[in-house]
C-alpha cells in the first residue's frame, strides 16, 4: 500500500513527544584561581594596559559584577596576578656562602617572569602584596639574606630596593621594545646612532660624554642589571658580632 506523502511530510515535520532538549552545560564556576589565569591571559595576548576587571570578566564569559564575589577591585586583580607569576619561583635552600648569588638567581626568575609578559611588572608596584604565593617568595628572598649575615632591618630594606630595581628595569624594557615596534617612534636609536650623536656634541660643553661615549652606551640590558644587583649587594654588610 502506498503511503500517504502528507501523512509522511508531517511525520517529518513533527516534534517526538517522547524526545527531551539537551540540559544546557553547566557553567564553570567563578573561582579567584580562573580569575587569576584570565588575567594572565589578558595581559599576555593584549598587554598589561588592557587589563581591567571587565576585560576579565569577558575572558570568563560572564559580567564585571561576577568577579567582585572573589576580589574588590583592580588592586586584587592586580595581586593575584603577580601572585599567580611567582608561584613559579624556584627557591634555593639558604646557604651563608652563596647567599648573593642566590638573590641574584632569584631575581633574575623574576625578571625574565616579568618580561615575559610585557608590563606586568607594573602590577607589582606601589602594592603590598597578600597574596601567599607573593609572600612566600618575599620570605625566601629574607631567609638567604638573613643567612648571609645581613642585620633584618637593613635585610628588609634591601629587599624592598632590590625588588623595586627589579620591577622598573622590566617596565623600562617593555616600554623599549613596545616603542620600537611603532615607526613613529623615531627617536628609540640604535647603538651607532647613539653613539654618532654622543660624539658630534660640541666638545666645549659635553668633553666627558664625547670623550666615553663608548663606555657609555657598552653592555646588553642583563649585563647592566647584574651590575646594578651588584652594587645593591655588594654593599650589603653581615651584622656585626
Amino acid at each position: 500500500m502506498t503511503a500517504d506523502p502528507r501523512r509522511s511530510r508531517s511525520a517529518r515535520h513533527a516534534q517526538p513527544s517522547a524526545q527531551r532538549a539537551a540540559p544546557a552545560p553547566r557553567k564553570e564556576p567563578i573561582t579567584v584561581g580562573r580569575i587569576a589565569d584570565a588575567a594572565l591571559e589578558v595581559v599576555a595576548t593584549e598587554g598589561y594596559d588592557a587589563l581591567t576587571i571587565r576585560r576579565v570578566a569577558a575572558v570568563l564569559g560572564t559580567g564585571p559584577s561576577s568577579l567582585y564575589a572573589h576580589i574588590v577591585n583592580k588592586d586584587d586583580i592586580d595581586d593575584l596576578l603577580i601572585g599567580r607569576l611567582y608561584a613559579a619561583i624556584v627557591l634555593p635552600e639558604p646557604d651563608p656562602a652563596a647567599w648573593r648569588e642566590q638573590v641574584t638567581g632569584v631575581y633574575t626568575q623574576i625578571r625574565d617572569l616579568y618580561l615575559e609578559y610585557p608590563g606586568v611588572s607594573r602590577a607589582a608596584l606601589a602594592m603590598v602584596p597578600t597574596n601567599l604565593e607573593t609572600l612566600r617568595v618575599g620570605e625566601g628572598i629574607l631567609a638567604i639574606l638573613l643567612a648571609g649575615g645581613v642585620e633584618p632591618r637593613t635585610a628588609g630594606w634591601a629587599r624592598d630596593a632590590l625588588s623595586l630595581y627589579v620591577s622598573a628595569y622590566a617596565l623600562e624594557q617593555s616600554l623599549v621594545r613596545q616603542r620600537r615596534r611603532n615607526q613613529d617612534q623615531e627617536w628609540v636609536l640604535g647603538d651607532e646612532e647613539l653613539l654618532d650623536r654622543f660624539t658630534a656634541l660640541p666638545a666645549e660643553r659635553f668633553p666627558q660624554t664625547r670623550r666615553h661615549a663608548a663606555e657609555l652606551i657598552s653592555g646588553t640590558g642583563h649585563d647592566r642589571f647584574a651590575f646594578a644587583l651588584g652594587l645593591l649587594l655588594d654593599n650589603l654588610r653581615p651584622a656585626s658580632g
